[in-house]
């Protein structure tokens, strides 16, 4: 809500707003400051420099130490070294820890400092600016060139053709006529097709050079910033008046100017004040679900530990009171002692011995792993784009076991799923349908038949023997709204979409080409003969009338209404049903089976005394003050009645390569995909059929059926396409709205909590959700809304600096190396060349991640627990004294070298299936889905194992050294440490060989006796050990093959693995620690396997046939998302003078310079030659 004051002698009501920029007054923005913190204040004015780099110089030591102290390991490791600085309590030398968390320490803040600059790069303005760039802004009398991040508010810029926009600004004035601005802004919103600005008419006519910009003194009084991309509110006050401000007049920074010389702005906003810096999330430390689950287990194992310290301190008091009793001559040594004294040192005593249960190694080799396989993802040739020479880039390391867990994938449409690029393929002309070599004609019969002469459409153009053809390719040329400018020799086209420049292109190709317009004619060349029609009236598209068109008169005099539009509109509008209509409509389904983008032309003829009549209440309907747009749209909807069918056209919004094969294997693996867009409903429908996403017997619900129900929801949550599949959830969608508003709560957060948990509910249950016209804050939320109510990982996916915020807010980020830059690379943890690559990064390269580093961390847990408990053992044998077994460089190399070589080959080389099999059955992906290889119950699991097997180790060993043993004397406490190390060392590997078979080193053990393990009776007890080990994961496993649940021959047979010999099979399915869990996804490979024999899967390539129940799925008229260019064209504010080509010497800056010669334009502009009767049409050989 704003107040209103009225400004002085003025009749214009101005919003009490308190952004004030004053022109060309630097000193005036400087002083102004607002309070920021506490007593600190700031800059009201940001400056234009954006550093979003997280660390710098000064705060990389503290900052990334508080960050890594946010970890629960890392805190409880600092926790036992202060212990350990206690003498009284110390039971393990100093450099047990120390050394180790120093070197995590430092390992993980280089591995930081290489992320940072490697997404942010130290770089100025990312999601925007990709190289340094030049502006030049307004001094006294003279204007000089300027980096970015000098430019402040209130100065004055100018900018060049194709030059990106640095700041807000508002458009004083171009060198287009009117001060027009054509801007590109696919770095915003992710659209290609060219948008206009205009200035005010006072500053246009005003600000004729640049003495006069030099001397502007305006004031803008606006809105504060914020991240409303597509509102704008303000006044300008200059000379005593006031002007209103809106969104048409400002240039948004991350807009490139197009197809304008040069444009004059006032800096608005600048630097994070900007629209689209507003649009950014911040950065986020990104962890994964393994890493929030690690923290919980060492706060878990902490706690036993603690609980395991105080019974055994409890026990050592007793123990110590029991031995002070018995043995009452040694009073004199415990003197100065209690058993409470010494159950105290005690308990911290064993806190410290035991502390290494918490391995720090494994968070070591944890980095180095996810360093390793993210040069994995690097070095994958079948993720190398050769076409650009783009390889896959991991950009960061810690992500890579989460790329097995996806559910949700939110993923942008233009530039990501499609190229942007449109292309005439086919049309319905007459009752004959001509694309790709062929013609399609209507027999007498009413059935289709195949002509065999194979004439194509350009070979009838010429021919010029048809007279509807010939009214349909005018049309074409005729009926838009695009703009021409001559260069050199070359025609530059410039078209509002896509859409509207590939029908124009596609005329031209057939020889008639669209050549020139003024306020109230076009001229074009028909087949080499030019003819100007005069334009009597423009009935502009808007996404209610859902087409065009265009009065005209032609040479002859006739006056001709030509009418483009969807098949929905334009049918219900026909003079009758012809005798080509019924054959026309089949043809509309079948181009939408091929999920083309169709379009339906339609003509008819006016007398003189109807154009009179109509011409008249038109011009009254235009100079009306209000109802002006409703009187119009009456008149227009009279205009375009009785129509006669022409024919239709279907364009090809291309999609990337591989697109349909890559979302049909991630539906395979239970993976969801949303399309978040911008764009408008009927484009993201048809590139939704296009790409598979959506198929013909979906149930669609769009947001006409929710909103009703949900008219609190905020604003934020506007859902344009819900695809349910039929079913129960179709059938019961009814009664969950109704639950939700007939809850009857008044708490505002409460309602829209219910709104979100609703939405979220709804549309999870869908196959497929296609977001529509949202903006980049837009879908972060949505991001973030599923993530919050769902607890499920989720991949964005996008190309453009509009989805940015997005690929922050979701667990895991890819950035496509696009068309649009590479805004959203900077920004991603992943970046490709191509969507298709997203299908190996997940299925095979996120599954093997995921499986890698599940199995890293049971074995770990089970060495660590199996070597290490031992220590808790032998306390019940040494009077709870906290007394270490082993020795000390013993206990800190075990994990490091003893026991290093086999984790780390499971954690960088295992692989259960190759990547072939991985792609081939892209169900085995729920694995990780579920956390069904690592969970607290496979947790527990590994903790039981281990004990068992330390407590093996430990017993037969003390019942062997119950007396001396061998041939001499060997029972020392170093030779019974040495026999328990070793017996633990050597069940180890045997229980590790189901992961892979490597035999895991035995060192000499430093500082033991030279007869430990040379005695042959201390072999004997080792090797006891290691069959008392491995009988109960033999036995498990025995039992399941008898049972029937698995077999060696089933798991060869889905594995297709070749092992050396038959005994190191059953070694590989006999000794495993958690048969259990392995068991499991064996079982459900198998089913697969047998299913893939006795019904093989049908191929990715899917047909292209969908049933169509009715017409309104086949047609979609993506035209601009705004009103075209009409108004632009009939006021003739957007045309040059005959006979010249730019713009005033006025608005004409130094050291412009000027195209020449052949002109390379974007997608949305076209060039041809000046002289079209020269010329051969030229017809691609994949449009004929």
């Amino acid at each position: 809500m704003y107040s209103w004051s009225q400004s002085m002698g003025d009749n214009v009501a101005l919003p009490a707003f308190t952004w004030e920029v004053w022109a060309n007054n630097r000193a005036h923005h400087e002083r102004l400051r607002k309070k920021s913190a506490f007593c600190w204040s700031k800059k009201k004015y940001a400056g234009n420099a954006i550093k979003t780099a997280k660390y710098n110089v000064l705060t990389f030591l503290p900052l990334n130490l508080y960050e890594q102290l946010h970890r629960m390991a890392n805190v409880y490791f600092v926790f036992v070294i202060l212990l350990q600085t206690f003498p009284e309590i110390s039971t393990l030398p100093w450099y047990a820890l120390i050394f180790p968390l120093s070197c995590l320490l430092t390992i993980r803040a280089l591995r930081d400092l290489l992320d940072d600059i490697v997404s942010a790069g130290w770089r100025l303005c990312k999601g925007v600016l990709v190289a340094p760039c030049l502006a030049s802004f307004a001094f006294p009398f003279s204007f000089c060139w300027k980096k970015w991040c000098d430019i402040c508010v209130g100065d004055i810029v100018r900018l060049h053709k194709d030059s990106l926009v640095p700041a807000d600004m508002l458009l004083l004035c171009s060198s287009e006529p009117n001060s027009l601005c054509y801007v590109e802004t696919s770095d915003i919103d992710g659209e290609t097709n060219l948008k206009f600005r205009q200035a005010l008419m006072v500053t246009h006519q005003e600000l004729t050079s640049e003495e006069s910009l030099a001397a502007f003194d305006g004031k803008v009084t606006c809105e504060e910033p914020n991240s409303r991309m597509h509102s704008f509110t303000g006044v300008l006050q200059w000379r005593g008046e006031t002007h209103a401000l809106s969104g048409e007049r400002i240039l948004l920074r991350g807009c490139k100017l197009r197809n304008t010389n040069t444009c004059y702005g006032l800096v608005i906003y600048a630097g994070f004040d900007t629209k689209i810096m507003r649009n950014c999330g911040k950065i986020k430390r990104k962890k994964t679900k393994l890493d929030r689950m690690m923290d919980r287990l060492v706060v878990i194992i902490f706690l036993v530990l603690l609980a395991t310290s105080l019974c055994l301190a409890i026990a050592s008091g007793f123990w110590a009171k029991t031995f002070q009793e018995k043995h009452s001559y040694l009073a004199a040594l415990y003197q100065h002692t209690t058993p409470a004294k010494q159950a105290f040192f005690s308990f911290w005593g064993f806190t410290i011995l035991l502390s290494v249960i918490i391995p720090m190694s494994m968070y070591i080799t944890f980095e180095f792993i996810y360093l390793v396989n993210s040069y994995f993802i690097n070095w994958d040739l079948e993720m190398y784009y050769a076409v650009k020479d783009i390889p896959a880039k991991a950009r960061s390391t810690s992500l890579n076991d989460q790329l097995g867990q996806v559910e949700y994938i939110f993923s942008d449409k233009t530039g990501t799923l499609t190229q942007n690029i449109m292309s005439f393929k086919k049309c319905c002309v007459n009752g004959t349908i001509y694309g790709n070599g062929l013609v399609l004609t209507q027999s007498c019969h009413g059935g289709k038949t195949l002509d065999s002469s194979n004439v194509g459409l350009r070979e009838a153009a010429h021919r010029d023997s048809d007279p509807v053809l010939r009214e349909f390719l005018r049309l074409l040329a005729i009926c838009h709204t695009v703009m021409v400018e001559e260069r050199g020799d070359q025609l530059v086209y410039q078209a509002a979409s896509p859409d509207e420049e590939a029908l124009v292109l596609a005329a031209r190709s057939l020889g008639y080409i669209f050549l020139s317009r003024t306020q109230d004619t076009i001229t074009i060349s028909e087949l080499g003969v030019k003819r100007t029609y005069q334009v009597l009236a423009m009935l502009d598209f808007n996404s209610d009338r859902k087409r065009m068109s265009v009065l005209v008169r032609d040479p002859q005099g006739a006056i001709r209404l030509y009418t483009k539009g969807a098949d929905t509109v334009i049918l219900e509008r026909l003079r009758g049903r012809g005798p080509n209509q019924d054959f026309t409509e089949r043809a509309l389904d079948h181009f939408a089976e091929e999920t083309l983008r169709t379009l339906c032309l339609a003509s008819k003829e006016l007398s003189e005394e109807e154009y009179d009549e109509w011409g008249r209440r038109h011009r009254m309907a235009n100079i009306l003050l209000q109802g002006r747009a409703c009187e119009l749209d009456r008149l227009y909807e009279e205009m375009e009645q009785d129509l006669e069918l022409l024919g239709v056209t279907a364009i090809e919004d291309k999609l990337q390569e591989g697109v349909p094969e890559t979302i049909q294997l991630l539906k395979l693996g239970n993976i969801k995909v949303w399309v978040l867009t911008g764009d408008k409903q009927e484009t993201a429908m048809n590139v939704g059929y296009a790409c598979k996403l959506l198929t013909g017997d979906m149930e669609i619900l769009e947001e006409k059926e929710v909103s009703p129900a949900v008219r609190f929801q905020p604003r934020v949550l506007s859902l344009k396409d819900t695809i349910l599949q039929k079913g129960e959830v179709l059938q019961k969608k009814g009664q969950l709205w109704q639950l939700l508003s007939c809850r009857g709560t008044t708490d505002p957060q409460e309602q829209g909590s219910l709104v979100e948990k609703a939405f979220v509910d709804l549309a999870t249950s869908c196959q497929a959700v296609i977001c529509c016209r949202v903006t980049p804050k837009q879908k972060a939320l949505i991001v973030q809304l599923v993530k919050k109510h769902k607890k499920v990982t989720t991949l964005a996916i996008g190309d453009g600096a509009n989805d940015v915020n997005m690929i922050k807010t979701a667990d895991i980020g890819v950035g496509i190396s696009g068309q649009e830059g590479v805004q959203a690379v900077q920004c991603s943890d992943y970046a490709l060349a191509q969507f298709c690559y997203l299908q190996r990064l997940l299925l095979v390269h996120g599954r093997w991640g995921y499986l890698r580093i599940c199995k890293f961390l049971r074995y770990f847990f089970y060495k660590t627990f199996a070597g290490l408990v031992t220590q808790v053992w032998f306390a019940f044998h040494s009077g709870f004294t906290a007394q270490p077994l082993y020795e000390g460089w013993f206990l800190t190399l075990y994990n490091v070298f003893y026991t290093a070589y086999p984790v780390l080959s499971v954690g960088l080389l295992e692989q259960d299936v190759s990547a072939k099999k991985s792609l081939q059955f892209p169900e085995l992906y729920t694995i990780g889905q579920q956390d069904k290889l690592f969970n607290y119950r496979i947790f527990c699991v590994t903790l039981l194992h281990g004990v068992s097997t330390s407590l093996t180790s430990f017993y037969i060993t003390l019942w062997a050294f119950e007396d001396h043993v061998g041939s001499r004397t060997v029972g020392d406490y170093e030779s019974f440490s040495v026999t328990v190390a070793t017996s633990a060392l050597l069940s180890i590997p045997l229980q590790f060989c189901e992961c892979r078979s490597v035999p895991s080193p035995l060192f000499t053990l430093l500082y033991t006796s030279p007869n430990a393990l040379t005695d042959p009776y201390v072999l004997l007890v080792v090797l006891l050990s290691l069959v008392v080990n491995t009988i109960p994961s033999l036995t498990i496993r025995s039992y399941n093959a008898i049972t029937g649940n698995t077999s060696i021959q089933q798991v060869r047979i889905c594995f297709k693995y070749q092992y050396l010999e038959p005994v190191r099979l059953l070694l590989v399915m006999g000794w495993m620690p958690f048969p259990m869990e392995v068991t499991r996804p064996l079982i459900s490979l198998q089913k697969i396997c047998w299913k893939a024999r006795q019904e093989p899967e049908p191929s990715v390539e899917l047909r292209t046939h969908v049933p169509r129940g009715s017409f309104h799925h086949r047609s979609s008229y993506a035209f601009s998302h705004q009103e075209g260019y009409a108004g632009l064209i009939t006021h003739g504010e957007s045309l040059h003078t005959k006979g010249t080509h730019t713009s005033k010497g006025t608005h004409t800056s130094k050291g412009t310079h000027t195209s020449k010669g052949t002109h390379t334009t974007n997608a949305t502009c076209a060039t041809t030659p000046l002289h079209p009767q020269e010329t051969t049409p030229s017809w691609p050989s994949h449009h004929s």
